[in-house]
């Protein structure tokens, strides 16, 4: 609250009913001071060119919301869980179709759990909030979908999964040869009936011409392409890969309001855990984060410190965090909260049942210090 500070009151010689007369240079500084207080007001309250993310909720993926199990498998013998698995979420204010004012931002800037990142480095500049909800959506089932073949490959349930192109990265090896639409079927003579068996083949080529098998338009249609070593170290085609999955029973993920791909891994390990006999946790609380692709191989993600906060506060004890993350994560872990470096679904399912079965601690699992 601002208050005025009124002078006190002088002797004077004076008949009292002569008033003072008042300097005008007082009165054009109230005047003015009373301006730079309102406009001060009102610049806080503006919106701001920036984006805050904050640590949001977090969710059991072997437990329940409003009494429904968040994860809930038909057809297929499940059996009891203990302890928790938990997704991390990262609240998001500032994004397209919301603002942030620059009080919010400042305050955000003093919290070590919040980061503030200016809007054009988040979200391309001619993008709606409703093409954001569609696209964390999508992100979202998909991810669903990686987990439960994921969970399945580690469990050895046979699955059917088709490869389809849908796109070309830059510099692809496959653009002007393969066709968005393409159904892959054979790398050579190895049939393509999932992610991994593809890297295989392509990583076995050694960056040699390589023939591959498509269905194209109903015919069969066969084109050689030079497959290129990417970041990873991997050969690849350069395309954008959609995945479509035939499952021998039904998975359902029940989680609303939440979008985005990472909570993959999570999702994985709660069905694991689910079709496993005996409790995988031991009864303790873990938490996690990392995207999944039907190989069960876990991807980076955004928002870890925040995650790392919000783990933390629902009480968890141990943090699975993508090994692509590590750089994020070293010196910004909470007290009390254990951190593990995973890159597969097997590692994460190690970690879990190596810490609940409290045989040597889990000494020798990796870190992100490491």
């Amino acid at each position: 609250m601002n208050h005025l500070i009124q002078p006190l009151a002088q002797k004077t010689d004076r008949p009292r009913h002569d008033p003072v007369k008042r300097d005008p240079r007082f009165t054009v500084m109230s005047v003015s001071g009373l301006l730079a207080v309102g406009l001060g007001a009102a610049a806080v309250l503006l919106p701001s060119p920036y984006v805050v993310e904050s640590p949001g909720p977090t969710f059991n993926t072997i437990g329940a919301i409003n009494d429904e199990p968040l994860i809930s498998i038909d057809g297929q013998e499940t059996y009891p869980t203990g302890g928790a698995l938990d997704l991390t979420t990262v609240f998001v204010a500032g994004g397209p179709g919301q603002s942030v004012s620059i009080f919010d931002a400042f305050r955000a800037w003093a919290d070590p759990s919040q980061a503030v990142t200016p809007r054009e480095l988040v979200y391309p500049p001619d993008v709606s909030e409703s093409d954001v909800e569609q696209q964390n959506a999508q992100a979202m089932t998909s991810s669903q979908e990686s987990a439960v073949a994921a969970a399945l490959a580690h469990l050895e349930i046979p699955y059917e999964e088709t490869l389809s192109v849908v796109g070309f990265a830059p510099e692809s090896a496959a653009e002007g040869l393969l066709q968005e639409g393409d159904q892959l079927n054979r790398v050579g003579n190895e049939e393509i009936e999932a992610l991994q068996p593809l890297k295989d083949a392509l990583n076995a080529s050694g960056g040699d011409d390589v023939n591959i098998t498509v269905t194209r338009d109903g015919e069969t249609v066969v084109e050689t392409v030079k497959p290129r070593k990417g970041e990873s170290g991997d050969y690849q085609l350069g395309v954008f890969l959609m995945s479509e999955f035939q499952f021998p029973f039904d998975v359902d993920i029940a989680l609303d309001n939440v979008g985005g791909p990472s909570a993959g891994m999570m999702f994985a390990l709660g069905i694991v855990d689910k079709l496993t006999d005996g409790q995988l946790t031991g009864g303790k609380h873990f938490a996690g984060t990392g995207t999944i692709d039907s190989s069960g191989a876990v991807g980076p993600i955004g928002g870890i410190r925040q995650k790392l906060a919000g783990a933390r506060e629902s009480g968890a004890e141990v943090f699975l965090a993508p090994a692509a993350n590590c750089g994020e994560v070293a010196g910004h872990v909470p007290d009390g909260l254990r951190v593990v470096r995973v890159e597969t679904l097997e590692d994460a399912v190690t970690a879990v049942r190596t810490l609940g079965e409290e045989n040597d601690g889990g000494a020798d699992l990796p870190s992100c210090e490491d």
